[in-house]
């Protein structure tokens, strides 16, 4: 482990992978595939939610808010995660590390409001489906969404900056692939507790509230749903609350893992293999579950391809 006279170094090493070197070249070539869907895929969502005037509703504006996040929580860290696994630098500098550090927690906790958000919205369609135009207006979709956002800032720039007060006592090797806020308390020297309870704090608000109003609301959605006599309609909206249901398993079972343990307890590589999966697999899987299994998307989406085609 490296030792520089400074509390905060210039830069940090990256070990990554550096145990098991067979992995990069495969992982490398796993995120240079799936970066790019994931952009194409969000960017698809976006495109046919605005475009597509049958798609101008609530729950559409707050996938179109789920997209533009998956895309800027990916990028804040596949980039560097491939310059790292296809290169013998290991390193990223302290200002690199810092803007890495806020800008993936403000996704990922911004993510995790919004996701109960639209779980909110999902209960009022299902549930009072007779006042769902007069209770989701235009105006209280985006306040509920600035309301997320803000609050998602607030939360997860507190934290980081907190973190990034902690000393380092001149160590500046990291056993991650990334700059992360229970990596860096773990890294710390000092007194850690303080940080390691704030961070539990935070989580409990963005992880664990936002958790307990999605089972709460879809709890209701289940019992509303078996009351439908319909079998299409019973199938309707099961199909739509499903995609959202998985999306929410993907992203916060790997958070649930990382987060709501002390970050002196979390094994060595779990931080590594939780990081590639809500900073690569979800945002890369989320644009495919809404489009195989929402047939307004998926015509959406054949709609928009036929006009491009059209157009040429």
């Amino acid at each position: 482990m490296e030792v520089i006279n400074k509390s905060h170094p210039e830069k940090f090493i990256l070990l990554g992978f550096a145990d098991h070197p067979w992995l990069e070249l495969p992982l490398f070539v796993i995120l240079l595939i799936t970066y790019p869907m994931a952009m194409v895929g969000n960017i698809a969502i976006i495109l046919v939610s605005v475009l597509d005037p049958h798609l101008h509703s609530p729950m559409y504006f707050f996938l179109t808010n789920l997209s533009f996040l998956d895309m800027c929580y990916t990028t804040s860290v596949v980039p560097q995660m491939m310059f790292n696994l296809g290169s013998t630098r290991k390193t990223i500098s302290y200002t690199g590390c810092a803007i890495q550090l806020y800008f993936f927690h403000i996704m990922g906790g911004t993510e995790c409001l919004l996701l109960a958000l639209m779980s909110l919205d999902r209960y009022v369609a299902i549930c009072k489906p007779l006042h769902y135009t007069l209770i989701m207006n235009q105006r209280l979709c985006i306040l509920l969404a600035s309301i997320v956002w803000l609050t998602g800032i607030t939360f997860a720039v507190s934290e980081a900056t907190l973190t990034l007060q902690l000393p380092l006592c001149g160590l500046n090797t990291l056993d991650h692939i990334l700059c992360e806020i229970p990596v860096l308390i773990q890294n710390a020297c000092g007194e850690k507790t303080a940080n390691e309870l704030a961070l539990s704090v935070v989580c409990i608000f963005i992880v664990v509230v936002p958790l307990c109003l999605i089972l709460t609301s879809y709890a209701f959605i289940g019992r509303a749903v078996l009351n439908i006599k319909s079998s299409e309609g019973r199938k309707k909206a099961f199909g739509t609350c499903s995609s959202h249901l998985m999306v929410v398993f993907l992203f916060f079972g790997p958070g649930i893992s990382m987060y709501l343990q002390p970050p002196s307890s979390i094994p060595k590589d779990q931080p590594k293999f939780m990081a590639l999966f809500y900073g690569v697999v979800t945002p890369t899987l989320n644009p495919f579950i809404y489009t195989l299994r929402n047939k307004d998307v998926k015509a959406a989406l054949g709609s928009l391809v036929k006009s491009i085609f059209i157009s040429k």
